[in-house]
């Protein structure tokens, strides 16, 4: 018997060391009673199985990142019912999540129509969801167990889940409410007499948002600039646009990004982030709303209060420095993330941009993927906007410089690249002062083909060999499978996640053939050995361009970096 309350029966393979599994009872996880716990919901199509429901967060962080999901979820926000107060005037209101099993143990009430359904499990401050199908309505009372979420395809039902008003940013405009008023008179003896000073002061709020599709809200460009204090506290930037700090009514902290270089027309726009606004997993950073105003396109992000991998990865404050279970966490939820947009969703997202400064971490160092889905806004000049972005210089796959079609491989390329970076904790690419090129990958791969080689070498020296062995020569082996020069000898997302998960095994990698040109030019290169104070200074400099990974000549290498 699994933690997880699965019955499994295995047999030794001693030709692969493993134990295989080859029966189990119940077949499969998600048919476990209350698997993901209350208000979670399983879905054996994703990895992991487990996520909570909208406006819950798991309740124990270090057992979800175990993977051991039976605690549940709780509430991100308390109801109002009960209260004495309500937020902006408005009471608890009700999400629907489609395709669903329902939860175990529901009570079925008398209700002629879905408003009396509704109105019904409103009025009991303890029912947490009702669903109705046209003539039976179900509630439920406490915690909601046993969901799944079903494909798409199937004979799913819609349940409507009881949240907070605060989850539908849902605060009313107070527009042209006076708070000030008459400060006072003075009487000079002069030539004007009496003069009266008034001071009017005007308080500007963040007005009703409209929701779109049940999910997204369709904020005011005025708005946002009230949340973001007119965009004055920028968190970062990139090819896409800007990114700022802003804070709803209701408390609540987000992070709008202000587009550039949008295309599409006004349709077509609402089309797609509507699309993007759909996609939800615990590793992807969920897109809460958005603004459509003529030419200013913005949307609106859950706030991730530890900021990107990069502020982290290459800081020099040791107090920022990630241990090694943690980097590991991060290297698997991200894969998740990714294999969930490549062959999850309706159709393969291609997410075009990954490094270190698109993964963002949450307050308990959870990954998640940011900026999936933008690709398709940008349009057909995202491959010259890429091209020139600095942050983005050598995470790019081959592909995108000599010209084929992109697909899902040139994600599992720049993850790779990524990889080396989460390891070492420092940029792949860096230039010493005597002009010379440190690469970090070529030298990666030369210890991992080696019979003897020094992996605990490639660790990031902060880190002083505190670290799992084996789980250091995986990802290092990950790292290389996934940079190989032709995209057909990459393994996707999915075989990376078990390869992560310890399910199969990984093969020692061939190292790239644009990798050798660094390894068949060692007097020009200097490759990371023991670390010194130069190297740490260095920790920020720029990344080579995709194109030194590809060519094959010594001076085009050093050109690049």
């Amino acid at each position: 018997m699994v933690p997880g309350g699965q019955l499994q029966l295995k047999s030794w393979v001693e030709s692969t060391r493993q134990w295989f599994l080859f029966w189990s009872l119940p077949k499969t996880q998600c048919d476990v009673y209350a698997y993901c716990g209350a208000f979670g919901s399983c879905n054996g199509n994703s990895q992991p199985f487990c996520n909570c429901l909208r406006g819950f967060n798991p309740k124990q962080w270090e057992d979800w990142k175990s993977e051991v999901f039976s605690g549940g979820c709780v509430r991100a926000n308390n109801l109002q019912c009960g209260n004495s107060s309500v937020v902006n005037g408005k009471s608890d209101r009700f999400f629907s999540s489609n395709n669903m099993k329902l939860p175990a143990n529901p009570q079925t009430v008398a209700a002629r129509s879905a408003q009396e359904c509704e109105s019904t499990c409103l009025s009991n401050c303890t029912c947490t969801a009702y669903a109705y199908d046209g003539s039976l309505c179900s509630v439920w009372f406490g915690d909601l167990l046993d969901m799944q979420q079903l494909a798409d395809d199937s004979n799913g039902n819609t349940i409507y889940i009881r949240l907070a008003a605060s989850e539908f940013s849902s605060s009313k405009n107070d527009k042209g409410m006076v708070t000030g008023g008459v400060a006072g008179s003075v009487v000079i003896v002069s030539l004007f007499g009496l003069v009266l000073f008034v001071f009017l002061r005007r308080r500007k709020t963040v007005k009703t948002g409209k929701a779109v599709d049940g999910s997204l809200i369709a904020f005011g460009y005025r708005d946002l600039q009230n949340a973001t204090k007119k965009f004055s506290e920028k968190l970062g930037g990139g090819g896409f646009g800007s990114v700022f700090k802003g804070v709803l009514p209701d408390t609540s902290v987000i992070a709008v990004k202000k587009l550039e270089s949008i295309i599409q027309g006004e349709k077509q726009f609402r089309s797609e982030v509507s699309t993007i606004g759909t996609i939800q997993h615990v590793n992807l950073v969920r897109l809460r709303g958005f603004c459509s105003e003529g030419n200013k396109k913005l949307l609106v992000y859950d706030y991730m209060s530890n900021g990107s991998l990069d502020s982290h990865l290459f800081s020099e404050d040791s107090k920022k420095v990630l241990d090694w279970k943690t980097r590991y966490s991060i290297a698997l939820g991200t894969a998740r993330g990714l294999n969930y947009l490549h062959e999850k969703c309706r159709d393969c997202i291609i997410h075009c941009d990954i490094k270190p400064e698109n993964i963002l971490l949450d307050a308990q160092f959870f990954p998640k993927v940011a900026d999936f889905g933008l690709a398709k806004l940008v349009g057909r000049d995202f491959s010259r906007v890429l091209t020139t972005m600095r942050g983005t210089r050598g995470y790019l796959a081959p592909e995108w410089i000599s010209g084929v079609p992109i697909t899902a491989k040139a994600d599992v390329y720049s993850y790779g690249m990524m990889l080396f970076e989460v390891v070492s904790g420092r940029r792949n690419s860096e230039k010493s002062e005597d002009g010379k090129v440190k690469f970090f990958p070529s030298y990666a791969a030369s210890q991992i083909n080696q019979e003897h080689g020094e992996i605990l070498s490639l660790l990031d020296h902060r880190l002083e060999g505190s670290a799992d062995l084996e789980e250091l020569t995986t990802i290092c082996k990950v790292a290389c499978w996934s940079i190989q020069d032709d995209e057909a000898h990459r393994p996707s997302m999915g075989q990376v996640v078990q390869i992560l998960e310890g399910v199969v095994n990984v093969n020692p990698p061939p190292v790239p053939r644009s990798l050798k040109v660094f390894v068949d030019n060692q007097e020009s290169i200097i490759f990371f050995t023991e670390p010194s104070s130069s190297q740490t200074s260095q920790a920020q400099s720029h990344t080579s361009t995709a194109s030194s990974q590809t060519k094959s000549t010594k001076s085009n290498t050093s050109s690049k970096s």
